[in-house]
């Protein structure tokens, strides 16, 4: 097929799905070209050694990637992000008639800032059929001091226009898929399709001895988790669960975040001693650190939007055999369970968390591996890249078959999750 990419962000930014997807398109044999921005995220300036300019195209085997210009300062203000998005909403528009022209099926990545983009891009290509793939229904947070309502309520907008337009529709966890078929999206055009990790890096490793020491100091059992701290993962609630225990188990924090400081302070007003903080690694570092933990720890807040989330490290993790420890409700919490991977608790729960860690550490080694090995398989065989890439591949050549979203065929689209 010839496949059209529109993506907000791609490498080298760290948007591992749409560049995993489009490499994997194109080693199928399939034609696929990308149209997306220069690379500015997360810090909003544009990459050393880039220059935005009109004409930027690159070429690979099979891989065309398209840049165009958009708003990029670093202005993280409600004005700034939305200059960002209109910016390439409109050089997507200009440059995707021509670029795009003749593809037999589009497929958009699109998180809220990409929405803008996609509305505008999808009045000018006509009845192209179109695969949307939304890792969120949630508007991005609005930036301090400003009206929540209203922005939500565009972004959602833009969201909604091409929810309509779509042919097809795939979600990255379970209970996405009935948000949107809230949104008055018939369910037979909405799939579920697992985010996957980069399994590259991500893959069973046994521990080095300088990975032991960085992460145990004894034989006692210790969970670990890598990654944010910030206020989505709330912490604190592990802390509180691990200070509970005393010397049963380790909680070992690798990584920063926003809430570092608020986390690290609760753990010396209760003398957590069993709780440690290691700085921020590299990812080639963490699968050796994974084998040198027992567990690791999965944490989301209560909160409506996460409970449809299912985090990356849980991929991560899966794929690396480790067992997990969710502390999270929703999708998340039902996965664990689904493929017995581990132990799962309501979110925000210290004492039920604490309870999950007190058991983590008596059961024994061979039943531990035997959880490890399960998510593995369970990795592979329904969230690796293969399997992820298969299913978006069957939804992109069922709407180029059926055509437009008026005439498509919708019992085409599995209706399994």
């Amino acid at each position: 097929m010839r496949i059209g990419i529109l993506t907000y962000h791609f490498p080298p930014e760290p948007a591992f799905i749409p560049g995993s997807l489009a490499e994997e398109l194109a080693g199928r044999g399939h034609e696929v070209r990308v149209l997306t921005g220069f690379p500015d995220y997360p810090g909003g300036h544009v990459y050393p050694g880039w220059r935005q300019r009109w004409h930027h195209e690159t070429r690979s085997r099979g891989l065309t990637v398209r840049r165009v210009p958009r708003y990029s300062t670093g202005d993280a203000t409600a004005r700034g992000r939305m200059a960002s998005w209109l910016s390439f909403a409109g050089s997507a528009a200009l440059v995707g008639r021509r670029f795009l022209a003749g593809v037999d099926v589009l497929y958009v990545h699109q998180p809220p800032a990409a929405a803008f983009a996609s509305a505008a891009l999808l009045r000018l290509l006509g009845p192209v059929p179109v695969v949307l793939h939304v890792p969120d229904v949630c508007a991005e947070e609005a930036p301090e001091g400003v009206d929540d309502g209203r922005w939500a309520g565009r972004v959602r907008a833009a969201m909604a226009r091409t929810y309509r337009a779509a042919t097809a529709i795939a979600v990255t966890a379970p209970s996405l898929r009935d948000a949107v078929v809230a949104t008055g999206i018939d369910r037979a055009r909405v799939r579920v399709v697992l985010n996957w990790t980069d399994e590259r890096i991500f893959r069973p490793a046994q521990a080095s001895a300088a990975a032991r020491r960085l992460v145990r100091r004894d034989e006692r059992c210790v969970v670990m988790h890598a990654g944010t701290i910030g206020a989505r993962q709330g912490l604190e609630t592990a802390v509180r669960a691990a200070a509970a225990l005393g010397d049963t188990a380790d909680l070992v924090l690798v990584g920063s975040g926003a809430d570092e400081r608020r986390v690290r302070g609760l753990a010396a007003d209760l003398r957590a001693d069993n709780v440690r903080f290691v700085d921020r690694r590299s990812p080639l570092d963490m699968p050796e650190l994974y084998a040198a933990a027992d567990y690791q720890l999965v944490m989301l807040r209560d909160l409506p939007e996460l409970r449809s989330t299912v985090p990356d490290k849980l991929q991560a993790a899966l794929s690396c055999g480790a067992p997990v420890v969710a502390s999270a409700g929703g999708d998340t919490a039902a996965l664990v369970e689904r493929t017995r991977a581990g132990l799962s608790c309501p979110p925000e729960d210290w004492a039920s968390l604490a309870d999950r860690f007190w058991l983590a550490a008596h059961i024994p080694a061979p039943a531990r591996a035997e959880m490890g090995r399960r998510g593995r398989e369970a990795y592979l065989r329904d969230m690796s890249l293969p399997a992820g890439v298969d299913r978006i591949e069957e939804l992109l050549r069922d709407a180029a078959a059926g055509g437009t979203t008026r005439d498509m065929n919708h019992d085409r689209i599995s209706h399994n999750g």
